[in-house]
């Protein structure tokens, strides 16, 4: 068979360097979606947030004015109906307590439920971020031109980003639409935005760190049994240690999964809200408010200076570590 070699001037257009960027990320998430325990846990997320949107459902219809509740104790005598009543007018004049509380803890409680699933889908993807492009010398093919070390790094945190879009942030964002499109009033809408916002800022928060972190434990070694180990002594046994009563503050805010627990606290505010639930609104039963109080008390975070001290040494360590060895061997 007569071959010919053409070494004639390349002549298509050129894809650019986004193109190589999203190659990596492509190849990344393909990689994940075939893999039955990522599947798994995409479920778990979405079902996640199909019960937050159910949830948001529920409360936007049930409290608005002709909603399902005076819907409800329509024929279940005076005393329920003066009930409900009462409880629609508290809606009215205390919104931004009642609706803005009730989607903060809604978000709050999601976003524990979103960096869990992240964290254990990270577990399985932390060894093939930079671990095995090392232990076979990958990276000096790698990091030739045209790719560069910037589009590597950038490939391997879309990689990141796109795992935590999948499993936090789309079902939150998903979950808010879904409660607003159905809203009857737009008091929903108003006193919803900041709540959404403090879960997505918690969201970027987590995204930074996992990202730093996973991928300066990622490149420490060139074994993927090493990188397991270091990753459980990062992740799972440092924040056991954290959260014994008599560990010291200090060194709790080593473990990045108790900081951003602390950070958490701080961008929800949930201890402010609970107090100013209590202080505000007219409740008859005394219990109730007493109730909220210990609720707050048992949300207060501690020194959110000393949070943001570890949690910037951790990213910081972590950045230090991946470009010492993200580099051709």
């Amino acid at each position: 068979m007569d071959a010919t070699l053409d070494l004639s001037r390349w002549r298509e257009a050129p894809l650019g360097l986004m193109h190589r960027r999203w190659a990596i990320v492509a190849a990344g998430l393909r990689q994940l979606l075939r893999t039955k325990f990522f599947r798994i846990m995409l479920f778990l997320a979405w079902g996640v947030g199909l019960a937050l949107a159910v949830s948001g459902f529920l409360f936007t219809q049930s409290i608005a004015t002709g909603g399902w509740l005076e819907s409800f104790v329509a024929d279940k005598g005076a005393r329920a109906q003066a009930i409900v009543s009462a409880f629609t007018a508290i809606v009215l004049v205390y919104p931004d307590v009642v609706i803005g509380g009730m989607f903060s803890m809604l978000y709050w409680l999601h976003s524990y439920a979103g960096l869990m699933l992240s964290l254990i889908t990270l577990s399985t993807l932390v060894p093939s971020l930079v671990t095995r492009d090392r232990a076979c010398n990958a990276l000096s093919i790698y990091l030739s031109r045209p790719l560069t070390s910037l589009d590597y790094l950038l490939g391997k945190l879309g990689i990141i980003v796109g795992v935590l879009v999948l499993l936090w942030t789309g079902p939150l964002v998903a979950s808010w639409l879904v409660s607003m499109a159905f809203a009857p009033e737009a008091d929903f809408f108003t006193h919803s935005l900041e709540p959404l916002g403090r879960a997505l800022l918690f969201n970027l928060a987590g995204l930074v760190a996992l990202a730093c972190v996973a991928l300066g434990v990622s490149s420490i070694s060139r074994s993927t049994k090493a990188t397991i180990f270091l990753w459980i002594g990062a992740w799972p046994l440092a924040f056991f240690i954290a959260s014994f009563p008599t560990t010291p503050e200090w060194l709790s805010s080593l473990s990045f999964h108790w900081d951003l627990n602390q950070l958490r606290g701080s961008i929800f505010q949930m201890e402010r809200i609970l107090t100013d639930a209590a202080d505000s609104l007219p409740l008859v039963d005394r219990g109730i408010t007493e109730g909220l109080r210990h609720m707050a008390d048992d949300v207060r975070t501690g020194d959110l200076a000393l949070t943001l001290s570890g949690l910037a040494a951790l990213v910081a360590t972590s950045l230090v570590v991946l470009f010492r060895r993200l580099r051709p061997e």
